[in-house]
């Protein structure tokens, strides 16, 4: 009992980028609440920081992108961004969803050790990413008569058909990258990501350059999945070299020794994490779609517009927030530490909060020179002002709202965001929203007063989600999970007895 209780209190630290992390001491490990705490902090730090700074350099990647488009003219600015716009609405959100469903089981698996599961959820989640471009491929080739059909002008809408015609190759390459990303964060390797990030972005530049200047829109197109493979071969060369360094766990692992249990596992997880992404991904559109009925839509437009570039910075952090929070509670449940996982949700969920603050705070003050950065309308200026102070105050919930998500991620259960999304968003956020913009006459911040109320009845619902979790039944789920027919021997028989002591 003595050691089981040992074993429950070591934490797993990050790992090497060439090495798998190792169990601590328990003479290391602090014995009291606020050591292990300010210990918890110190070990998410190297996981938040350089995913921080990778989602940092796409939201510059798509910042570039856009620059490069508004200088080739007005109609190729407009049809691009729509057909960018399109594009993540209709496929990179539903790739960057399905994939969600590999951190619980990468996450767990890497804390219970079992690499062969680990290696094959890999090229498992390449195949289904794969397959779902399909689908994803045959919207963008017909995405002309879809927005025409909804009302878009011809000739914005065939821009975007061509926008996103040279843009086909970077389904294959995300089906690839995101993966890759994903397989090596839960394993709380970061640093490379954000090395590739970064040189892809020095490179993003001078690509567009070349391009645009020689063939145009097209150009500028094509250089968006161009850095995209630069990323996804300097990470399968990592990869590579990394696993092949580790000996045996390379040459003995499963890559394709793929059962249908292991994709009725992946599967029954991918469904409720991309619906919980693509829920939430969706309803900001919608704010956007309703913002344009407004009475001075074109006003208020250009003022969220302003708004939400703001808010993609603070956006950056909450994913790389929500992507460690995930990670560290699969880990330790995979590790068989259930305070362990309790303590790094609630840590997760502490910086959740105090990034939320000092989010809003940046917000509050940088709104007197954001306007003026985009625009020379007084107007729109003194919109923006008004405007970043409700969105302050809606930082405030959105950002633990975020680390509750990864959270129950990192438990397997995506289904419970979901449950939280469709009740936050769709039946609290829009009808309170159209309610206070257009019957109370609110306007835009009627829209984002009825989003606050949504965000707040999420978080209200997944925090008593998570208060419900017992910890210690979560670390038997995950084993079930993570161990499944992986362990013979002495070894499945020493793990069996460890979970009966669990339970007890």
């Amino acid at each position: 009992m003595s050691s089981a209780k040992n074993s429950e209190e070591n934490p797993v630290p990050t790992t090497s980028p060439t090495s798998s992390p190792t169990p601590i001491p328990s003479s290391e490990w602090p014995a009291d609440f606020v050591g292990s705490v300010i210990w918890e902090l110190k070990t998410q730090r190297p996981i938040v920081l350089p995913l921080l700074a990778m989602n940092l350099t796409w939201f510059a990647k798509n910042a570039i992108t856009t620059a490069f488009l508004g200088r080739l003219g007005e109609l190729q600015l407009a049809g691009g961004a729509l057909g960018l716009t399109f594009g993540n609405v209709t496929g990179f959100s539903v790739l960057n969803g399905l994939c969600g469903a590999m951190e619980p089981i990468c996450g767990q698996a890497n804390g219970a050790r079992n690499f062969k599961l680990l290696q094959k959820t890999l090229i498992m989640a390449i195949l289904l990413l794969l397959v779902t471009t399909i689908p994803i491929a045959f919207l963008w080739l017909n995405v002309d008569k879809i927005l025409i059909h909804f009302g878009q002008q011809e000739d914005i809408s065939l821009v975007a058909k061509h926008y996103l015609f040279y843009l086909l190759p970077d389904l294959l390459i995300m089906s690839f990258l995101c993966p890759l990303k994903t397989y090596l964060s839960s394993q709380c390797v970061t640093i490379p990501i954000m090395i590739t990030s970064g040189l892809a972005l020095a490179f993003h530049i001078p690509i567009n350059i070349l391009l645009s200047r020689t063939m145009g829109m097209k150009g500028v197109s094509m250089a968006t999945w161009i850095t995209d493979l630069l990323v996804v071969t300097l990470l399968g060369l990592y990869v590579w070299v990394s696993e092949n360094r580790k000996g045996g766990m390379w040459k003995e692992g499963g890559w394709l020794d793929q059962d249908i249990g292991d994709w009725l596992r992946l599967l029954k997880l991918s469904g409720p994490c991309c619906l919980s992404t693509c829920l939430e991904w969706w309803c900001w559109e919608i704010l956007v779609l309703l913002t344009g009925h407004l009475a001075n839509a074109k006003q208020a437009v250009g003022v969220l517009a302003i708004v939400m570039n703001f808010d993609y910075l603070l956006f950056s952090v909450m994913l790389s927030v929500a992507t460690s929070a995930s990670c560290r509670v699969s880990n330790e449940l995979g590790a068989e530490r259930s305070a362990a996982a309790s303590r790094s949700a609630f840590v997760s969920m502490g910086l959740g909060v105090a990034f939320g603050l000092v989010g809003s705070l940046v917000m509050v003050a940088a709104r007197g020179k954001w306007g003026a950065l985009f625009s020379s309308d007084e107007e729109i200026v003194r919109g923006v002002k008004k405007t970043m102070l409700v969105m302050a105050v809606l930082e405030i919930v959105n950002f633990p709202l975020a680390a509750c998500g990864g959270i129950v991620r990192g438990t397997a259960r995506p289904w419970l965001a979901m449950y939280a999304n469709v009740g936050g968003f769709y039946l609290v956020a829009l009808p309170l929203g159209v309610f206070l913009a257009f019957k109370a006459g609110f306007g835009l911040s009627g829209l984002l007063l009825g989003f606050l109320a949504g965000l707040t009845a999420c978080l209200m619902l997944l925090l008593i989600f998570i208060g419900r979790l017992d910890w210690g039944t979560e670390v038997v789920k995950a084993q079930q999970l993570a161990c499944k027919s992986s362990e013979t021997g002495e070894e499945g028989e020493s793990r069996e007895m460890r979970q009966q002591t669990v339970q007890a």
